[in-house]
């Protein structure tokens, strides 16, 4: 069989105020684990949701095995050969179906049209088998709205395999997992590569690049920069060829006086992940919440945050005791959560900018019953300078934003509401390194102003960047308390681990 060969040439495409592609090119082949980097709103996304057939209206040239092809569905795509798996996971899976109907989805849509029986007995089986190629041991009878966020990402591959897959892109596909997780999909998109098909490897965590891809493709502001073996760059050459400058990672914190106690929360329980948790933040303070993926960090967040109903337990807020059932109240009291998830739940994706901006604070835009439109519109264009999100008005749908700038709208629209304790889970996931700095001068001019900071990251070295104390959770548990400048990544490792003193 020949070898699979891709090349796009000049893709254009435009959305309402935005040109997000301007002539891009990519090129791969089978075989391959190429990788596609660049600052968030750079197309790289939108140029594999062209070769998808996601997107329809882009003009240009798509070549495959040196012959043009018009694609312009989903099934065009998905005939030649080419799969997607989405970063955001939930959007891309039916919760209420089992895992096997969601991996032999596309199987029982195009291959039994007029048919009135499905051979479920045949469609678990060939999804268990396809699991099992994966090493993953998932239940196929389970419904998918009861995994856990990296589950989800494996049963999305699955999919993906289950037809005659010669291309796979994978957009940013180790967020969600764990380093283990990672390891065994690494395997996986090795055993690919080895029988033939060519992987696109949409990443910000640049070690991976150098860890997996053979070759690289940069692209910044919808165009393609350049493109080489990995063997032939550097982490340095790969972020100056992202941003157009030279650019070294750094973690900005204001050096202010660490106040008193502000924010406790003692003996937190529910009734599944979190066992008898305990902390304290201060004022000026940014408190790590570190751990692997599965430990019960974002469960321990939205608990702080009235999302998760707690079985025991009492929250304090400047010595007074809070009554926190729902996230609203959380809010009524001067908390503020910046999730993880955050197309699913940090901002109304269909809403325009402005609306999302000023939601949490809206009855300050309240005059005599009506919304004051002329101060909401101010306010956001204000935020949008401050926070430098990037978008052609305050009315453009949060939807067309990138990732970067969606987490952006998240966090702002907690600025405006000037909340007391700020809670920050996996705020950099999928982010690149130009919006990794933004966020990361923000929360420290948050702690200048004397505003509490809850950081939770399984990335520990932004852990021991950011932050001034780092509680280590492990099964659910506090497994330790560390100072930050006196701790250092493998302690860190060691207590996620399970590792005692």
């Amino acid at each position: 069989m020949d070898k699979f060969q891709l090349e796009m040439r000049d893709i254009s495409i435009e959305f309402p105020g935005v040109k997000a592609l301007k002539g891009a090119n990519f090129k791969t082949s089978g075989g391959i684990i190429h990788a596609l980097v660049g600052a968030n709103g750079a197309g790289k996304s939108t140029l594999m949701k062209v070769l998808s057939g996601v997107y329809t209206h882009w003009e240009g040239t798509i070549l495959i095995n040196g012959e043009e092809h018009n694609i312009r569905t989903v099934k065009d795509s998905k005939d030649r050969g080419i799969e997607i798996v989405y970063q955001e996971v939930d959007v891309a899976l039916i919760p209420y179906l089992s895992v096997a109907e969601n991996i032999m989805l596309d199987q029982m849509v195009m291959n039994h049209e007029g048919k009135q029986f499905v051979n479920w007995h045949e469609v678990r089986r060939k999804a268990g088998e396809i699991l099992k190629k994966l090493k993953v041991d998932i239940p196929v009878n389970v419904n998918v709205e009861n995994l856990s966020l990296a589950q989800k990402q494996m049963v999305l591959i699955a999919r993906a395999l289950s037809r005659d897959c010669k291309l796979l892109i994978m957009d940013e596909p180790t967020a969600p997992l764990s380093q283990a997780e990672t390891e065994e999909l690494f395997k996986v998109i090795r055993d690919l590569k080895a029988a033939g098909v060519g992987v696109v490897f949409i990443t910000h965590r640049l070690p991976e690049i150098f860890q997996i891809c053979d070759e690289i493709t940069i692209m910044r502001d919808g165009r393609f920069i350049t493109s080489m073996k990995v063997q032939d760059t550097s982490e340095k050459e790969v972020i100056e060829y992202m941003l157009g400058r030279s650019f070294e990672e750094i973690f900005p914190k204001c050096q202010t006086e660490i106040g008193e106690v502000c924010f406790e929360a003692k003996n937190l329980s529910d009734e599944k992940m979190i066992k008898d948790v305990s902390i304290y933040a201060r004022k000026g303070e940014i408190v790590g919440i570190a751990g692997l993926v599965g430990a019960g960090k974002t469960e321990l967040c939205k608990a702080l945050f009235g999302a998760i109903p707690l079985k025991t337990g009492e929250i304090y807020l400047n010595g007074k005791k809070l009554s926190i059932q729902q996230p609203y109240m959380a809010v009524s009291q001067g908390l503020a959560l910046v999730p993880e998830e955050r197309r699913k739940e940090g901002v109304l994706i269909d809403e325009p900018v402005h609306t999302n901006l000023t939601l949490p604070s809206i009855k300050s835009f309240v005059k005599r019953g009506f919304i004051d439109f002329i101060k909401e519109y101010q306010v956001s264009r204000k935020m949008i300078s401050d926070l430098n999100i990037v978008t052609p008005s305050e009315f453009q749908k949060v939807a067309f934003l990138s990732g970067g700038n969606q987490q952006k709208v998240v966090v702002g629209k907690w600025l405006i509401a000037d909340a007391e304790v700020y809670i920050f889970d996996e705020p950099t996931k999928g982010v690149d390194v130009g919006a990794k700095k933004d966020i990361f001068e923000l929360i420290g001019n948050l702690v200048c102003e004397g505003k509490t900071v809850i950081y939770a990251s399984s990335e520990i070295p932004e852990i021991l960047g950011i932050t001034d104390r780092v509680y280590v959770m492990y099964d659910g548990k506090i497994s330790k308390e560390l100072v930050t400048s006196e701790t250092t990544e493998d302690e860190i490792l060691y207590y996620s681990a399970g590792g005692k003193n």
